[in-house]
């Protein structure tokens, strides 16, 4: 990994997205086909949030993004996309105003959650679960910002709810930290919390 690229990445990416607030990054599996309940779901948030002033931030990538971006896209708002360059190449869906392309997951993370003033986190694979331990982390350790982070659809995430509970029963966490989130089932639940 050359340090150059890194920083190069990071400070391209600076440059654009500083010039916009009000942003909520939506994280969720890229496998989901746009006709999956998830995906309408994910689809009505994106046009909700963007007619309610806010940029909506994705991977770029198909699934729960591509949902996102394309109802954001049709909304009032800006839809941004931060792609990454894969070996099997991960096009950017066709539902953005901004497009920024990364060869590194970790740089491309980074400033999905640095210009984030909340998270909404769809079902997803190791990719999505990546994203929210790293948040969790850094709000936990304080080394981010304080940010609502918001789980959508209670049923998925109830198991890890549970392995969260074990993890406080054997000390490994606070109860505090169980704070840090919400679990929320409906476009009008995330819509109060982000207004409130």
């Amino acid at each position: 990994m050359k340090i150059d690229v890194v920083e190069s990445e990071l400070n391209e990416a600076q440059t654009v997205l500083e010039k916009f607030d009000n942003n909520i990054t939506i994280f969720g599996s890229a496998r989901i086909a746009q006709d999956d309940p998830l995906a309408q779901k994910a689809y009505q948030l994106g046009k909700s949030l963007s007619d309610a002033g806010f940029n909506v931030l994705t991977g770029a990538g198909p699934g729960i993004m591509q949902a996102a971006n394309h109802g954001a896209f049709e909304g009032k708002s800006k839809s941004i996309g931060l792609n990454i360059k894969l070996p099997k190449e991960q096009s950017p869906n066709l539902y953005l105003d901004e497009c920024l392309l990364f060869e590194h997951f970790f740089t491309r993370k980074v400033m999905l959650i640095k210009h984030a003033d909340a998270c909404v986190f769809f079902p997803g694979g190791f990719g999505t679960a990546d994203e929210l331990m790293e948040i969790l982390t850094l709000v936990q350790t304080r080394k981010g910002k304080q940010i609502k982070i918001l789980l959508f659809d209670s049923a998925f995430w109830t198991p890890l709810m549970n392995w969260f509970k074990t993890l406080e029963n054997n000390q490994y966490i606070n109860s505090t930290d169980l704070e840090s989130f919400e679990l929320v089932d409906s476009v009008e639940q995330i819509l109060e919390i982000l207004e409130a």
